[in-house]
């Protein structure tokens, strides 16, 4: 028998998918919760194999929520249910430690499967779901250089290239002069450029910068 917690803010939903569950002979509902901190609580002493866990809840929930429940059940499956589409939220929430991710549209027609799926093999990933990974992986060989770039190396560079001095630079950023060059040299090596007239070359060539 697969144990199966539920995790939803909505009364509705929470018994909706009790009664998807109720017609599978092999599962069976051993704990529900309406937000978060609640689910935190009654996690420690209910012993479930999969849970349920709903993304969107007020209070504590996501991304957060999901760590704290694998930091409190490390082995504990968690089966994301979101009402954004997979090409969203999907592959972070893998990341974070999920064992799949199912969103509320065509949450009916797969639930059942996906729960015994990730009880017996670990994972639930869709078709649309394993392209995505597969893409993910696989580098894009027509991906641009600057698209590796860190937020704060790209904001750099965009400064950089539109005559901003480093000093200046450092002082909106509230970095030091060194470090300010420290991302500058590391935006030259992946852009590989040599200097910033080579550099504002290629931000104008990209439309970085106007």
């Amino acid at each position: 028998m697969i144990k199966v917690f539920i995790v939803d803010d909505h009364e509705i939903i929470r018994e909706g998918l009790k009664m998807i569950l109720k017609e599978a002979p092999d599962l069976l509902v051993v704990g529900e919760a309406q937000d978060g901190l609640e689910a935190l609580k009654r996690l420690k002493t209910t012993e479930c194999d999969v849970l349920l866990l709903d993304m969107n809840m007020p209070g504590r929930s996501g991304i957060e929520l999901l760590s704290d429940i694998k930091a409190l059940k490390p082995k504990l499956h968690v089966l994301v249910l979101s009402i954004h589409p997979e090409d969203k939220f999907a592959l972070k929430t893998l990341k974070a430690g999920a064992s799949g991710y199912l969103c509320k549209d065509t949450a009916l027609e797969e639930l059942v499967i996906a729960i015994r799926k990730i009880y017996s093999k670990g994972r639930y990933i869709s078709t649309t779901l394993a392209e995505q990974l597969a893409f993910d992986v696989i580098p894009d060989n027509e991906s641009q250089p600057h698209e590796l770039l860190s937020a704060r190396e790209r904001e750099i560079l965009i400064k950089i290239a539109s005559g901003i001095k480093a000093k200046d630079i450092a002082a909106e950023l509230g970095l030091s002069i060194s470090t300010v060059f420290t991302y500058r040299l590391r935006i030259f090596e992946k852009l590989n450029v040599k200097n910033n007239v080579e550099l504002t070359h290629y931000a104008i060539s990209n439309k970085l910068v106007g």
